[in-house]
C-alpha cells in the first residue's frame, strides 16, 4: 500500500467548531483561521485525495454560508464538508466533520421535476421498486438513516395504500450515517472507515443512476433562467 496523504484531523478541530458555534463571527474566524486551515481543511483535502483512486476527484465546499435568502445571517458553516461524484460521474457521495464528529451520506438529496417523475415510475414498477425497497431496508438495518425532501401525503396519481408509498413520497432520497468524535478521526484509519461505508452505498448509487439519472433541462428551465 502506498503511503497515505491523510494522517488524521488535528486534535483541536472539535474545539474549533465548538467555538464557532458559540461565536459565529468574523472576529472568531480570523483569530482561529490557522486552526481551520491546518487541522480541518488540509486534512480534509488529504482524505479526499486518498479516496480519489476509488471514488474520483473530491471537492471541499467553501466555509462561508449563503445568507442571501436566509433569516439566519451567521456567516460561517459549522462543519467542513466535501463530496465526490465518482470516476464515472454517477455516484453522489458526501462527508462532513463538525464538533459532533463525522457524517457520511450518498444518494440524490434533491431531485428536479424530470428526475422525480422517473424516480416515481421506477418505484411504482414492481421489479425496480421492490429492488430499491430491499436495498434501502438493508442499509437501514446496517445503521443508515433515510432522508431527503419528501411529501407529507401520497403524490398525485398514487394511492395512499401503495405498498411502497413511503418511498414514493420522496422528492429526494439519501442515506446517511454519523459517528461521534472517535479516536480514528485523528489518524489514517478514517480513510478506511469512509471507504468502507461509501462502498456500502454503491447499490443505491447504481439504482439511482440506472432509473433516475441526471437532470435534463427543458424549455421550462430555460424560461426560468431567462427571467432571472
Amino acid at each position: 500500500m502506498s503511503e497515505r496523504a491523510f494522517t488524521g484531523f488535528g486534535e483541536d478541530f472539535p474545539h474549533f467548531f465548538d467555538g464557532l458555534e458559540a461565536d459565529n463571527s468574523k472576529a472568531y474566524w480570523d483569530d482561529h483561521r490557522p486552526v481551520y486551515e491546518t487541522q480541518v481543511r488540509a486534512p480534509l483535502l488529504a482524505l479526499l485525495a486518498d479516496l480519489e483512486p476509488e471514488f474520483g476527484t473530491g471537492k471541499v465546499f467553501r466555509p462561508y454560508r449563503d445568507v442571501r435568502f436566509s433569516n439566519d445571517k451567521s456567516p460561517y458553516k459549522t462543519q467542513a464538508a466535501g463530496h465526490t461524484h465518482g470516476k464515472d460521474g454517477r455516484s453522489s457521495l458526501y462527508l462532513h466533520v463538525s464538533a459532533e464528529g463525522l457524517f457520511l451520506a450518498g444518494g440524490y438529496w434533491r431531485m428536479e421535476r424530470d428526475q422525480v417523475a422517473r424516480y416515481r415510475a421506477a418505484v411504482d414498477d414492481e421489479g425496480s421498486g421492490r429492488s430499491l425497497e430491499r436495498l434501502v431496508r438493508a442499509l437501514e438495518r446496517d445503521g443508515w438513516s433515510r432522508s431527503g425532501d419528501q411529501l407529507t401525503r401520497a403524490p398525485r396519481g398514487f394511492s395512499p395504500d401503495h405498498p411502497r408509498i413511503g418511498l414514493l413520497r420522496h422528492k429526494g432520497l439519501a442515506l446517511s450515517r454519523e459517528w461521534d468524535t472517535e479516536p480514528w478521526l485523528f489518524d489514517a484509519r478514517a480513510v478506511d472507515v469512509v471507504a468502507e461505508h461509501w462502498r456500502a452505498l454503491a447499490p443505491l448509487d447504481r439504482w439511482l443512476h440506472r432509473h433516475v439519472g441526471p437532470h435534463v433541462p427543458d424549455a421550462t428551465d430555460r424560461d426560468e433562467a431567462a427571467r432571472r
